[in-house]
């Protein structure tokens, strides 16, 4: 009874956790958008209430309740901070299995951490400050998640290459303050020297210092004016000089920005926390159809895409899919797409090309991923699943290879359309209903296994019976064994042996959990 006592509890706190999960991380739920909405409610009633207590009388009847009104809702918006760090899930735990404790409390700690400090975290927290008197007027900071910009900062702070960018300049930058300081105190000394003792304004060399500085960086406080002639053609050179001196920085800076953007912008993806991913290998033309296939069957908030290819990112591409510049081919590019964590890379065949080519590059990319994991022993052992890779092939003499190069499921794209319009010929509507079978957003093809404990050996049709999946929209068409073959409409006699009772059948959605 203990056991079963702690065992509820446990459950309960799974369950907990998921809709926590959900509630604060999951856009495509209902839950999300409902937490959502009520925190933009209560932020647009925050910064009313800031407007409604600057209006009414300290000595109001109406201060105390405003006041107290005001602290709940701030309390709430720091429940929900709390909240939404304490239901992270770290996306490498999804990926990774049977990590030391120490291991996985760190990842736990460092992604609840980097979580924080995203910017739009940090005008959260910041704003949450308005609980101190003297910092009200920070919550109007909470307007900016109402924004849709805050999608600009999903990815890492821009301003961490910064430091890299002075140090790999920093023989121009040292150049350019040394002009700088230079013409400073050359143009201080000369007006000092100038009008000392007849302008009032320059007293001492350090005055004249500041006049020169403030002068060539085109500021012009106007608190020194020079008074004489000598004075003047100094303050016109020196304006002159901060042209020239902004124009430098200006060419230097701007240089030095966009190389270290570029390569950051190169890197970006390597260095991010992404994991549980989808790659896909190549792009063209006919890559949008399945870009929304992939769209249709995923959540692309918890499952994101990236695409890899040797060239920039298409236009047409939408911002719900991440892109990465590489070459499939070559094994060193691969870290760009950080494969170890991805769950399943799609090796797609390319249409401008002749179909036995476009195979040839296939193979070769499928090659290279198999032989990229296979060198990370340590990182795949750790993993709950092996890294699915799907190919795409042209060419029906070239599954066998694509096979051989590693891929765990070819897809025979123009064999199958070719079959499905040469059977339509025969028997009119096959094609139409194979393609509501095959399309997502219909009924769908899918693999689960059998709930429950163990079972012994027992006929096909009593286990349908036994699942009664009918009743619940399904339709059971065949098996599959662990050597991966497959039993479609066995006979009812069948014996269905207790170690491949993997279940192939038609649903709107899965109805059991699929193999591991």
């Amino acid at each position: 009874m203990a056991r079963d006592g702690v065992r509820y509890r446990l459950y309960g706190m799974n369950v907990l956790a998921t809709y926590l999960h959900a509630a604060f991380h999951r856009p495509d739920t209902r839950i999300y958008r409902c937490v959502e909405g009520a925190v933009g409610v209560l932020i647009i009633v925050s910064i009313a209430l800031l407007g409604v207590r600057a209006l009414v009388p300290e000595g109001s009847s109406w201060s105390p309740a405003l006041f107290r009104l005001d602290r709940a809702i701030l309390m709430i918006f720091a429940v929900e901070i709390f909240l939404r760090v304490a239901s992270l899930r770290p996306a490498a735990l999804r990926i990774f299995d049977a990590l030391p404790v120490a291991r996985r409390l760190r990842i736990h700690a460092f992604a609840r951490l980097r979580f924080l400090v995203r910017p739009i975290m940090l005008v959260d927290v910041v704003a949450v400050l308005a609980l101190l008197p003297q910092l009200r007027a920070l919550r109007v900071l909470r307007l900016m998640r109402l924004l849709p910009a805050r999608q600009v900062f999903r990815y890492r702070n821009p301003l961490a290459i910064v430091p890299r960018i002075f140090e790999e300049n920093s023989l121009l930058f040292a150049m350019a303050f040394s002009v700088l300081g230079a013409a400073t105190l050359i143009g201080g000394g000369a007006i000092y020297a100038a009008e000392a003792g007849t302008n009032p304004g320059i007293d001492t060399f350090l005055d004249g210092v500041w006049w020169a500085l403030v002068t060539i960086t085109t500021v012009g406080f106007g608190d020194i004016t020079p008074e004489t002639a000598a004075g003047r053609v100094i303050g016109a050179v020196m304006m002159v000089a901060g042209m020239f001196t902004l124009a430098m920085f200006a060419g230097i800076v701007g240089s030095s920005l966009v190389r270290g953007v570029l390569s950051i912008r190169e890197e970006q993806f390597r260095m991010s926390n992404h994991a549980n991913h989808v790659v896909v290998c190549g792009y063209d033309q006919s890559t949008h159809l399945l870009l929304d296939a992939l769209a249709g069957e995923l959540s692309l908030s918890e499952t994101r895409v990236v695409l890899m290819d040797d060239h920039e990112r298409p236009r047409e591409l939408p911002p719900d899919f991440l892109w990465v510049r590489g070459n499939p081919t070559k094994e060193s590019e691969l870290d760009k797409v950080r494969l170890t964590q991805a769950a399943a890379v799609i090796v797609s065949g390319e249409r401008d090309v002749p179909p036995h080519v476009a195979d040839a590059r296939t193979i070769l990319i499928t090659f290279t991923v198999r032989n990229h994991i296979n060198g990370r022993p340590e990182d795949m052992r750790r993993r709950r699943a092996p890294l699915y890779v799907v190919a795409e092939i042209l060419d029906s003499e070239n599954v066998a290879h694509a096979r051989a190069a590693g891929a765990d499921e070819v897809i025979e794209t123009q064999r199958i359309g070719f079959s499905m319009i040469a059977h339509a010929v025969g028997y009119h509507g096959t094609a139409t209903t194979m393609s509501r079978v095959l399309l997502s957003g219909a009924h769908n093809v899918y693999v689960g296994t059998v709930p429950g404990k163990p079972r012994a050996p027992q006929p096909f049709g009593e286990l349908l019976r036994e699942l009664k999946l009918s009743e619940r929209g399904g339709l059971v068409v065949g098996l599959r064994t662990p050597s991966g073959q497959e039993l479609i409409n066995p006979p009812r006699s069948h014996v269905v042996e207790p170690d491949n009772i993997h279940l192939i059948y038609l649903a709107e959605e899965p109805l059991l959990d699929p193999p591991r």
